[in-house]
């Protein structure tokens, strides 16, 4: 066998297909190239001793926000550093034109290059973005995006179409800075989305991610809950934005993707009554690819036990029978991928009255951390809940087999994970920007300890131990230049 450059040692890995088992791995220029029983400590380099500890693939943050309150060079850097936190090695970003993030609108050929001067350099996980067609131009450019850009996802938020992202404005149009973002540009990003992704033939998925909230209901839902002014924080907010705006907006998207044929992607489904209507949506369209996600808070919090403005997020944190209800989903395989939907809002950005204060906050330091501790809990096995953080997504957005699995061939993106230590969570353990997590006080196990960005340690006990070297992800990655060495 060639000599290594690290090999890992004495740990429990969590492999497809065979869950978790005793193994040791050996990692050449930046992939993983020997998975054995039992390597030795003279083949490579560097030694890492794994004993007592679980290894496992970095997580695939699928959802997440750089630039969206805060400059993206300073949030990319500070960000993603959080990720490493909870094991996270590879992020896919949203970005859109309009207001908040570069605050202008334009073609993609001009402004997404942009975003990737501004990220280069300052990431230390690997990245890639999904775009949001705000225009009719956008539209147009799907298939240059795809083909040049390495942007194979792409995004529709509905409740745009009539609200501003805080619910404060009607100006949807000045907000978006966008002609017409309705039902019919719906429609038409689908059809573009559609054919792109039937035309490939190397199997790479091409999808539309979308953000399922009706804005019409929203507007008359938020008038009466300020006008009887019965409920205060979160639970005001989930009232004003009811589980039954989840539920047309997915009705909708069951009628124009079941025509067009567009792979959907149902983002962070926060009620039992949204799950039910996105299982609708699958039954009434059984050909059709559709796959679903949630988050990490929609899994932890409620109006209940955390009734605090700094939890405003979209759609609303909700009621205990929903956490429950998607729990249930998620143990019965119904739910996809789980995702943290970080976006850094600041303490600032909080305050002011409810309505006007910006929705959103991190969790991506959480990602390993809550779902190996709840998951476990409720009966999960480790391959189950590498799956959903990291598997999954990354075979859903054009990743694999290079991210979110350990095996010969992939990327070394590991987490090496203490599952004993029990922590309480702090925002300062989370090494984010943003002064407080809506986690507080969660007593989690399974922190990782190191965790790798293809083979080199980036995270080490509590701290960053490296420059920022993420790169950019031009999707569908492939596995050319992989190095295959037998045990």
């Amino acid at each position: 066998m060639d000599r290594m450059d690290s090999v890992i040692l004495g740990g429990n890995a969590v492999l497809p297909g065979r869950g978790l088992v005793r193994a040791d791995i050996g990692i050449k220029d930046g992939r993983i190239c020997a998975l054995a029983e039992q390597l030795s400590s003279g083949m490579a380099e560097e030694v890492i001793d794994a004993r007592g500890m679980l290894v496992l693939p970095g997580a695939v943050d699928a959802h997440f926000h750089i630039g969206i309150y805060r400059g993206i060079e300073e949030d990319a850097r500070s960000e993603s550093a959080s990720s490493l936190v909870g094991g996270v090695t590879s992020v896919i970003s949203y970005f859109r034109t309009g207001h908040n993030y570069l605050e202008k609108s334009g073609p993609y050929s001009r402004i997404f290059p942009e975003v990737l001067r501004a990220t280069q350099g300052n990431s230390y996980v690997d990245y890639g973005y999904h775009l949001a067609p705000m225009t009719k131009e956008h539209v147009r450019e799907i298939d240059e995006l795809i083909e040049k850009s390495g942007v194979c996802s792409f995004k529709y938020y509905m409740f745009y179409k009539g609200l501003d992202l805080s619910g404060a404005s009607r100006d949807a149009a000045g907000y978006t800075m966008s002609d017409e973002y309705d039902l019919g540009h719906l429609f038409e990003i689908m059809e573009e989305v559609s054919e792109a992704n039937s035309s490939r033939s190397d199997g790479a998925r091409i999808s539309l991610s979308i953000h399922c909230e009706q804005p019409e209901l929203i507007r008359l839902f938020t008038e009466r809950v300020r006008q009887e002014g019965l409920l205060e924080g979160l639970e005001a907010y989930s009232a004003s934005r009811p589980t039954l705006t989840e539920h047309l907006a997915v009705a909708e998207v069951s009628v124009l993707a079941g025509h067009t044929g567009c792979p959907i992607n149902l983002l962070h489904l926060s009620s039992e009554e949204a799950l039910d209507a996105a299982l609708d949506l699958k039954k009434q369209n059984p050909l059709l690819d559709a796959r679903l996600e949630t988050t990490l808070h929609h899994l932890a919090l409620t109006y209940e036990t955390y009734n605090d403005q700094r939890g405003k997020v979209n759609p609303p944190i909700r009621a205990q029978s929903d956490v429950d209800a998607l729990w249930n989903g998620v143990i019965r395989g119904d739910i996809d991928w789980v995702c943290s939907d970080h976006a850094c809002c600041s303490e600032e950005h909080k305050e002011g009255e409810l309505w006007s204060a910006l929705p959103g906050f991190g969790g991506t330091a959480l990602m390993y951390p809550f779902m190996l501790t709840e998951g476990l809990r409720r009966g999960l096995t480790y391959e189950r809940i590498v799956d959903l953080v990291a598997t999954n997504p990354a075979r859903a957005y054009g990743l694999a087999p290079r991210k979110g699995l350990i095996a010969v061939g992939a990327d070394a993106d590991l987490a090496i994970v203490d599952s004993e230590t029990i922590r309480e969570v702090t925002p300062e353990l989370l090494l984010s920007a943003q002064e407080y997590t809506p986690f507080e006080g969660m007593a989690l196990s399974h922190w990782p300890r190191r965790t790798l960005l293809r083979g080199r340690t980036a995270f080490l006990e509590g701290e960053i131990v490296a420059d920022p070297e993420g790169s950019y992800m031009h999707r569908p990655l492939t596995v050319e230049g992989a190095h295959f060495i037998a045990p």
